[in-house]
């Protein structure tokens, strides 16, 4: 089964980013961005799994 997406709205509402934000630095950090459809209409997704497995990576250890 194909994982779950969420959109860019959803996805930034998730990180408690702003939508900007992500237009701006989701390849950049490492975030897997998902276009469906062609040319400037496409719409963005982010797999959800992806996006909670990057989450884990960011954790920066104290000590």
């Amino acid at each position: 089964m194909m994982g779950h997406f969420m959109d860019i709205k959803e996805t930034a509402e998730y990180l408690n980013v702003s939508v900007s934000w992500l237009y701006k630095n989701a390849q950049r950090s490492g975030l897997v961005i998902y276009r469906f459809g062609p040319g400037p209409n496409s719409k963005i997704r982010f797999r959800v799994s992806e996006v909670e497995s990057w989450v884990k990576q960011q954790q920066v250890m104290s000590g």
